[in-house]
């Protein structure tokens, strides 16, 4: 039997081979993810809602994919979130829904933003296997504003993977940031994988 994209994701090594993916994936994605539950988006964007965040805060939202994150934060009320991907395809996909201020390209390194442009970062199913690095992490700190929430999910099989539990856990220590939530729950009910929404404050 023909893998789908979705059992195909988490094997996934090298920026090549996910962006590749990931554009392949891009006109069926959001029929596939939502066949099986896709719960982190609205987690993310209920939890960042939850702390207070104003509602006309600038937001990026790291690995925007199709968009769907942009959306969960639109409903909870948001209003100025700019959006960035590796696949062109799934920025395509993005452009259509109409809640981005903006969108680009994502790149290898650290993008050419200032720090502190934004007051919240969200990288919604995004870090982890057969996605991102962990350096995005680091990423999405530091474009924060002082006091700005990151708000991101690792799903199980990141979870499992030391590096990620981590880097967080040697931010917490050092003091760069605190958290703020934290909550396991569903990711993808349908394949049974969950993951945890985090949203951390940024010192």
């Amino acid at each position: 039997m023909t893998k789908t994209f979705l059992q195909k994701t988490y094997g996934l090594t090298g920026t090549d081979a996910v962006r590749n993916h990931y554009n392949a994936w891009a006109i069926s994605y959001d029929t596939e993810v939502a066949g099986n539950g896709y719960a982190t988006p609205e987690r993310c964007a209920r939890a960042l809602v939850g702390t207070g965040l104003p509602t006309r805060a600038p937001i990026l939202d790291l690995g925007c994919g199709t968009g769907l994150g942009g959306l969960a934060l639109r409903v909870q009320g948001f209003t100025v979130i700019d959006g960035t991907d590796l696949s062109p395809g799934m920025l395509e996909q993005a452009a259509k829904r109409g809640v981005y201020r903006t969108l680009f390209p994502a790149t290898d390194g650290a993008p050419d933003i200032a720090p502190g442009t934004y007051d919240a970062v969200t990288a919604i199913g995004v870090i982890g296997s057969g996605a991102a690095p962990v350096h995005l992490l680091d990423i999405g700190m530091g474009v924060l504003a002082p006091g700005g929430r990151f708000a991101f999910s690792f799903n199980d099989h990141t979870l499992d993977i030391p590096d990620f539990t981590d880097h967080v856990r040697g931010w917490l220590t050092a003091g760069t940031a605190h958290v703020m939530f934290k909550e396991h729950g569903p990711h993808l009910p349908g394949i049974n994988l969950g993951s945890t929404v985090y949203v951390l404050e940024k010192a």
